[in-house]
This record gives C-alpha cells, structure tokens and sequence, in this order.
C-alpha cells in the first residue's frame, strides 16, 4: 500500500480517535521533506560538489539547488557568494514516495542504528534527522563513490505539539528507540 493512501485509510482514523479531532483537515500531516548537505571543508573543490549534487539527484529524483555563503567568514574562510550547501525540497507524491523509501529501506540498512531518539521531534512536531553516509541509500552504489558525504534529512508536519507529531511518525513507521 502507498504511504498515502495508508495515511488516509488507517493514520487518519487513529489519530482522530487519540487526540479527538473534529474536523479532518486539524488532523496533522507532512508538508515538505527538505534534504540538505553542507560541503564544509570542500567547498573550493567543484568535483566534491557536483558529486554531493548528483547523489541528492539520485536519492530524491529532483534536481537540488546550490546555496550560497551571504558573508564572508575568515574564521570558516568562506567568501560571499561561495557554495556551502545543496538542498532539495520534496512535497507531494515524492514526498511519500521518499518517507516510504527511507523508512522501509534506508533505516534498516544503516549500520549500528539504533532507532531514531524522539527527542529529535521539536516542540511543533517536526522532525529532523541526521545521516554520516548517504551510502544507506539504494540508488547509490558504493563501489561508484569516490567521496562519501553527510545529509540531513527535515520532516516538516502541521502538527501542533511534540506529542501530537510524535505519534504521527511513529504511525508513518518511523522506529523510534524506548525511552
């Protein structure tokens, strides 16, 4: 079954009769999915970055934008103007599609993971996770790698309250560790 069409027919029930929703539309939902990487020290390198860049490509199927330095920085040695980061937001069809996909694959193929702390949902009910390789995906080939890379990954829902979007990731199929 679609991530979708699991939220409509069986999280949307569930969450109405935990939290007494009167009206569908109060329900919470995902929004967005924004996927991010910072190239840091590989900045100056452009080979770093068009490769950052098109494994983000692969691993959302859209392309990401580049983002900027606003400032100088001496301490970072950042020039304004300079590429710091690669970002790509999915919503939508791709949205569920990735959620699914990192759910049902990507986590379980993460070395030594434990599960994801529910400190890491904030107080609206979004959450954000950090991944140190992006080799968990499957679109990408280990042995095609040359330089292995970070990315975070933000879940934005319209849930009001940490408990309230808590839940709605767990409903997902998040694995959330027992605390």
């Amino acid at each position: 079954m679609d991530l979708k069409e699991k939220y409509k027919k069986e999280i949307v029930p569930k969450m109405t009769e935990k939290f007494g929703y009167k009206n569908l539309l109060a329900v919470p939902r995902l929004i967005k999915v924004v996927i991010n990487s910072g190239v840091g020290r590989n900045a100056k390198d452009k080979n770093f970055i068009d490769s950052v860049i098109s494994s983000l490509e692969r691993i959302s199927g859209q392309r990401p934008v580049t983002t900027k330095a606003k400032q100088s920085i001496s301490a970072f040695k950042t020039r304004k103007g300079m590429v710091i980061g690669v970002a790509v937001t999915l919503r939508g069809q791709r949205m569920y599609d990735f959620v699914g996909k990192l759910v049902k694959i990507t986590f379980p193929r993460i070395r030594d993971f434990r599960g994801i702390s529910p400190k890491q949902v904030d107080r609206q009910g979004n959450l954000a996770v950090g991944l140190k390789e992006h080799l968990a995906f499957p679109e990408i080939k280990a042995d095609e790698v040359g330089n292995i890379h970070g990315l975070q990954v933000c879940l934005t829902s319209t849930a009001k309250t940490c408990e309230q979007g808590l839940e709605l990731f767990k409903l997902l199929g998040f694995p959330f560790k027992n605390e």
